[in-house]
């Protein structure tokens, strides 16, 4: 073991978060023998497989499991070194590292803005990924904050609630249902349900509504919030999609919120944080002040009403709860970011990933691929 180097170590975690040397690779920027290769050498310097394959996938074996929680502690420390050198030579500059999710980036640079101004010292990374990508980020420490509706159930990570953040069924205003009232859901279900990709905040909270409706809708999934708004005005079906994110289209009349009995889905956004991790100071800061003013912000920026959303806009104490839609005027935050922000939007045009699938489709669809590939580089 004393001759496995950092970038093996650093392969090894990209492989064991993705559970596909494809996808290793193309975070890595390396080609996918390559990646197979780094891992072959580890496998022999521990004398012990890493990964099995499992079906079309690969799973960790109890020795990976091993190694990637040693593997973590390292490279974390190792960038708690990088951040404090870095910050030495920078005289005291604070690094404030938080992730969002794609939905976020409607509103959430307004927080940013409020909360950086007056802050010459605090320099910001900003990293836009899917609600899975970030929470890999954040197990990797290569982020300290994520800003997400659906936290993982899991103790070593903690979510506190800030703002309401509800989600509801829209449809161009020519579709017949617009002029309906207390819509049941079985009327719902005949309908084609236009929705985002799987790993995505707004896919898992679409997944957990309609999982144990009988009938299931068909879903047609998406890869991008604006095609997605796009097909809904074009008629191609109704969407499910957080208020704060149609808002615009809404109050335009491009789109129609419609009256669906269980709707709007009450829902929070969260912060999220390692719980067995000290944050950094702006870090801190920048928790507090989402728990404390996130909240009224976010009502002023997007128009949110009580009256219109049936909901208190103040999370309930102690728990990221649900939530419910939108609504009026909004009045204009003029606030300047100040960022050296690494954008990496899972969620915009350059997307073009578009399927019909049932809402149960896995979240893979290179899984055989990737299958194939590990038989033929790896073992």
């Amino acid at each position: 073991m004393r001759n496995i180097t950092i970038r093996q170590l650093k392969i090894f975690e990209s492989v064991a978060r993705n559970l596909s040397f494809s996808r290793a690779a193309e975070d890595l920027h390396l080609t996918q023998p390559a990646v197979s290769m780094q891992i072959k050498q580890m496998e022999d310097h521990a004398g012990m497989p890493l990964f099995t394959q499992v079906g079309k996938r690969i799973a960790l074996t109890e020795a990976g499991t091993l190694m990637l929680r040693h593997s973590m502690v390292i490279l974390a420390d190792l960038k708690a070194a990088e951040l404090s050198i870095n910050n030495l030579k920078a005289g005291g500059t604070e690094h404030l590292r938080v992730g969002l999710v794609t939905s976020g980036s409607y509103f959430f640079p307004h927080l940013l803005g409020a909360f950086l101004q007056g802050k010459s010292g605090v320099e910001l990374d900003l990293t836009v990924r899917s609600r899975d990508q970030l929470i890999a980020l954040l197990r990797s420490d290569q982020i300290d904050l994520a800003i997400m509706v659906h936290a993982p159930d899991d103790p070593a990570i903690v979510a506190e609630a800030f703002a309401p953040n509800p989600f509801v069924l829209v449809a161009a205003p020519t579709h017949p249902l617009t002029g309906e009232r207390n819509i049941p859901y079985q009327r719902i279900a005949r309908e084609c349900l236009i929705v985002r990709e799987s790993g995505t905040d707004t896919r898992s909270a679409a997944n957990a509504t309609f999982a144990n409706h009988d009938p299931a809708p068909r879903f047609m999934e998406i890869g991008c919030a604006e095609a997605i708004k796009q097909s809904v005005m074009a008629g191609m079906g109704i969407s499910f999609m957080a208020a704060q994110t149609v808002q615009f289209e809404v109050r335009a009349g491009l789109l129609k919120v419609l009256d669906v009995q269980g709707f709007p889905l009450k829902r929070h956004w969260c912060v999220v944080h390692r719980a067995d991790r000290h944050l950094p100071p702006a870090a801190l800061d920048f928790r507090q002040f989402l728990l404390t003013e996130g909240g009224p912000r976010l009502e002023h920026f997007t128009g949110i009403d009580k009256v219109q959303t049936g909901m208190d806009l103040q999370p309930p104490e102690g728990a990221a709860q649900e939530t419910p839609m939108i609504a009026s005027p909004s009045a204009h935050l003029d606030v300047a970011l100040r960022t050296r922000a690494l954008l990496r939007d899972d969620g915009l045009p350059d997307e073009h990933h578009v399927q019909g699938q049932n809402h149960a489709g896995g979240d893979d669809s290179r899984a055989d691929q990737l299958a194939a590939s590990r038989k033929s580089t790896h073992h």
